[in-house]
């Protein structure tokens, strides 16, 4: 049998490795949830906070305790937005980047 490492393993491993495609990752999630796509955008949200600061810090710089945090970003997560924007915030200052919504008219996106 073949070894194969999980995926929560190879994104962190892939994390580490390329700070370009944290970034992506980090956009992506918000890109998803402010297409409303709420899965999505958590489950990838889910994946960067574990390859990078982790749940227990994220906690500590929130003011959130981690289990909290962990519910909100589970499947069955329903996020309030003060929480969700102080965590986006907590993980933009961690990745040194700023994110920001560009508005795009539907025929300029076909």
């Amino acid at each position: 049998m073949a070894l194969t490492r999980s995926f929560r393993e190879t994104v962190q491993l892939r994390v580490q490795a390329d700070p370009a495609f944290a970034r992506a990752l980090l956009a992506e999630g918000v890109d998803a949830l402010l297409s409303g796509d709420v899965d999505a955008g958590t489950a990838v949200l889910r994946d960067y906070i574990n390859a990078t600061v982790g749940f227990d810090k994220l906690g500590a710089a929130t003011g959130t305790p981690p289990k909290s945090l962990m519910r909100m970003f589970s499947a069955a997560g329903n996020p309030n937005a003060r929480n969700l924007f102080g965590v986006l915030g907590e993980l933009q200052r961690q990745a040194g980047v700023q994110l920001r919504a560009d508005a795009v008219s539907k025929v300029e996106a076909a």
